[in-house]
């Protein structure tokens, strides 16, 4: 695990409870350390300040997405700052939980837990998890990979576990408070959250995020994963299986 974090005395609180807690840490104190860290082993989860010299936090997010190939390093973002625009910005590069200074060690452990269990998670080797499959789209529970038109995405650990979540409940609507609880594990938390993760999870599983058709946002109830809107309509007459309110009703 490395820990990116330029204040030695946090560095310490930090990387104590991480290996009193039983996680092998490293450390880094600036940007471009982190950077160079990540690239000699692949660390299991970055906890990453946002305040840095050299490279802030949020370009090092940037950078370490942007060269990634297959399942993301997990990210929690560490940080003085508690304004909306700074935690959407570290969501939106790729972050999959943040905790704001001044913040309780203990609570750290609990929500770096949290995200490894959901990144390193697999089924029973005697239950094997089905391989989800909605058109060209296909997620494999236990090897955490999704492939879309026989590419495989980069996608966080929340945005596949949101990912995951949506195609085992088609067709039902999730307010944002239902997700947070479900796939994130919080009974509180910034619904903010929820809205970065489902734009990120439109970019890259939509043909065109702008129009989509997987999932379908219900104004004033939550969202839906809609599987049938993504296959091919014949061009004439009502879709198969009957008219407009085949499938439970008219689709927005």
């Amino acid at each position: 695990m490395l820990v990116v974090e330029d204040d030695p005395t946090v560095a310490e609180v930090v990387t104590g409870y991480l290996s009193r807690a039983g996680y092998a840490t490293d450390h880094a104190a600036d940007g471009f350390a982190a950077l160079d860290r990540a690239a000699s082993f692949r660390p299991h989860l970055i906890v990453l300040d946002l305040m840095l010299p050299g490279l802030d936090g949020l370009e090092v997010c940037r950078r370490l997405r942007r060269r990634e190939e297959g399942p993301s390093v997990p990210v929690v973002m560490l940080t003085a700052r508690g304004e909306e625009a700074d935690r959407i910005a570290g969501l939106e590069l790729g972050a999959d939980d943040y905790v704001t200074k001044p913040f309780s060690p203990r609570e750290l452990v609990l929500r770096i837990g949290s995200v490894l269990r959901r990144a390193e998670a697999a089924p029973p080797a005697a239950a094997p998890a089905q391989i989800l499959r909605v058109g060209d789209l296909s997620a494999d529970p236990g090897g955490r990979r999704a492939i879309r038109a026989g590419r495989e995405l980069t996608l966080t650990s929340r945005e596949f576990d949101l990912l995951l979540h949506f195609m085992r409940h088609p067709g039902r609507v999730f307010s944002r408070e239902e997700l947070l609880q479900q796939v994130w594990g919080w009974e509180i938390g910034d619904l903010s959250t929820v809205t970065v993760h489902v734009r990120r999870l439109r970019e890259k599983i939509e043909a065109d995020p702008a129009a989509p058709r997987l999932v379908m946002t219900v104004w004033g109830a939550g969202y839906r994963f809609d599987p049938v809107a993504d296959e091919p309509q014949p061009e004439d007459g009502p879709p198969a299986g009957g008219g407009p309110l085949a499938g439970g009703g008219l689709r927005p």
